[in-house]
């Protein structure tokens, strides 16, 4: 039987039973076969676009004797379905953007599927954006730390663009308890679930994230370009807006 890491863990708890998944990017297809192991799958996809990772995919499954229940397909990103077969869509273990970009270019594999289950390493915010801007419903972020990094996985569920507005209200600019404003910008970069809860691991990504943009910020100082004298200037006033939002967010913690 598989065991997985508590970040692949996380993700299969979220994964409905009597699911057809599909897993992009499923390397060895640990997910997939832990999830068909327990029952909690009907079908499983498991895409990967590296010919590595696929031949491991493919042992996985043989070994496993899962070959009826897990398809290992070669491909890039949602390319690898045909619409209507999976309900459930798991990605992990990349950079928001490139996420982002492959849901865009998959957008015609998404009818029928019911949940989005992502797990970005870097840029959240480009995850958020996407499900905002194509009408998914944000229904809940998890953030926990492993082997000293610190991982955000969120669920989605289909919207529909009729109810944009009830969308749009997660990320509308709101005062804190402790009186800071927060932008749909910063809310979009720091989690609107994320930011209520204000989980210990959370502050600890967000005292990483500024040491990051202050070394960021020196940097540009050294330079005398105009280019770079604008660009300190707007890294120095992000990092005081989210110092705002954390020290608030100390100051009203139980």
């Amino acid at each position: 039987m598989i065991k997985l890491s508590k970040r692949l863990q996380m993700i299969a708890d979220r994964v409905p039973k009597g699911s057809k998944v599909a897993d992009i990017g499923s390397d060895h297809a640990l997910l997939p076969t832990y999830l068909a192991q327990q029952g909690i799958i009907v079908s499983a996809i498991a895409g990967e676009v590296n010919p590595g990772p696929y031949e491991a995919a493919q042992r996985q499954v043989l070994e496993s004797g899962l070959s009826k229940v897990i398809q290992v397909r070669s491909g890039d990103g949602l390319a690898v379905l045909e619409t209507g077969e999976v309900d459930v869509i798991t990605i992990a273990g990349m950079g928001g953007s490139l996420m982002a970009s492959i849901l865009d270019a998959g957008k015609s594999k998404l009818p029928g599927v019911k949940h989005l289950i992502l797990q970005p390493n870097v840029g959240e915010d480009h995850v958020r954006r996407w499900l905002l801007e194509n009408g998914w419903k944000l229904e809940s972020e998890a953030i926990l730390e492993e082997d000293g990094k610190i991982y955000e996985i969120l669920t989605a569920s289909t919207g529909s663009l009729e109810e944009r507005d009830a969308l749009e209200s997660l990320y509308a600019e709101r005062q804190l308890p402790g009186g800071v404003n927060v932008s749909k910008e910063r809310l979009h970069q720091m989690g609107p679930y994320l930011i209520n809860e204000a989980p210990e691991i959370w502050f600890m990504k967000w005292e990483s994230e500024l040491n990051k943009l202050a070394m960021i910020e020196a940097q540009l100082k050294l330079s005398t370009a105009e280019a770079s004298i604008v660009k300190a200037e707007q890294v120095h006033k992000e990092i005081n807006e989210i110092k705002e939002v954390l020290a608030c967010l100390q100051k009203v913690k139980p």
